[in-house]
């Protein structure tokens, strides 16, 4: 399996390529602001075809570039249809200060051609890989994280967007936001995960389900 991530733009939101092996077809996870030039440099590197974007929540910093990756690769994007809303209207998942702040902006055209839901959807099957998708709604109404089993001797893979950090948790008073649920989501779908189970975040270094379960002080 291959992993590569950078973090972009102005938030240093995590960007992730996934694929079965080098040279094959890839997921990109999360291409937010400025993510587009970077992303480009990593897929040529390592010789790989984009084939779908996947969104773990509808929050600006992590969707801002899938329109245009969509676009020029021909591909679909995945979201939970809760978030969807913010592919339409970005600064309506934002505080007052961020809208305030990104008000002069233009941020029309945001919205990929072709937008998958996941409602309902607990599985994928693309880019020669099987995706589980957990709804984990807290950070936002739509939030989700993509689950890649383990193989071998390599341990399952968690993609937590801004549900779970290393050393810390989402933030909730953002619009669609709840503490309860957050934790809720946590307790459900990451805390029952194994211990070297690993986390990529949606910002921030990588972690284990182990080291956040000892460590994080959210969580205890």
């Amino acid at each position: 399996m291959f992993i590569a991530g950078f973090p972009a733009g102005s938030f240093q939101a995590n960007c992730y390529v996934i694929g079965a092996e080098r040279g094959g077809d890839a997921l990109v996870v999360d291409p937010g602001e400025a993510a587009t030039e970077r992303l480009a440099d990593v897929l040529r590197e390592h010789d790989m075809r984009p084939v779908a974007v996947l969104l773990t929540h509808g929050h600006l910093d992590h969707m801002a570039s899938a329109a245009q990756v969509c676009g020029e690769a021909d591909i679909p994007a995945y979201l939970h249809d809760a978030d969807e809303y913010m592919l339409d209207d970005p600064l309506a998942g934002l505080s007052d200060q961020l809208r305030e702040a990104l008000a002069g902006l233009d941020l029309t055209g945001l919205r990929p051609g072709t937008v998958s839901s996941l409602a309902d959807v607990t599985e994928l099957r693309v880019a020669g890989l099987t995706v589980q998708v957990d709804h984990t709604p807290g950070h936002t109404g739509g939030s989700v994280v993509y689950r890649f089993a383990s193989d071998g001797d390599r341990p399952e893979i968690l993609l937590t967007g801004d549900t779970l950090f290393a050393g810390s948790v989402g933030r909730t008073d953002l619009p669609g936001g709840s503490s309860t649920q957050l934790m809720s989501s946590i307790g459900r779908h990451l805390l029952t995960r194994p211990d070297d189970a690993v986390v990529l975040p949606g910002h921030g270094p990588t972690s284990t389900i182990g080291d956040e379960r000892r460590t994080n002080p959210f969580l205890n």
